[in-house]
């Protein structure tokens, strides 16, 4: 099992890419903290402000403005990979596909990946606000 999400933002390409890899930009919108830029090889460590402990995402391709590529701890056990696209439409407006798998094809996989779609589709919706409107929508708590 696996899904993709996917949201158009109102951005270049290169201005929407920044947002995601750049660790400062990145808390502005999705994160309370990442140890670390994005980059191909890099360990680093995410902290979300509703969770104890935070998430160690490993960095396995970093292409810019088009794809990164990460691996990081499922809910259902194991790892799943997470592949971030941006396909630029025209000058001014990107479009920006998450996809994460494998899920196991069990309950705890079914349940798992479906809450991760809701968090990436929740992500998307936060970018798209923190760089079209200058909001973050995640100020003050959870979601």
């Amino acid at each position: 099992m696996e899904f993709q999400v996917q949201l158009k933002i109102r951005k270049p390409v290169k201005d929407v890419f920044e947002a995601v890899v750049n660790p400062a930009k990145l808390s502005g919108y999705f994160l309370q903290t990442s140890s670390g830029p994005l980059v191909a090889g890099a360990t680093v460590s995410w902290k979300f402000a509703e969770a104890d402990q935070a998430l160690d995402v490993v960095v396995g391709q970093v292409v810019k403005d088009q794809k990164i590529v990460f691996d990081w701890p499922s809910a259902a056990g194991g790892t799943t990979r997470v592949e971030m696209t941006f396909v630029a439409m025209d000058a001014d407006n990107t479009m920006v596909q998450v996809r994460e798998g494998p899920w196991p094809q069990t309950v705890e996989g079914a349940k798992a990946s479906h809450d991760n779609a809701g968090g990436w589709m929740h992500m998307l919706a936060c970018l798209k606000a923190y760089l079209e409107y200058g909001i973050n929508l995640r100020a003050g708590g959870a979601f």
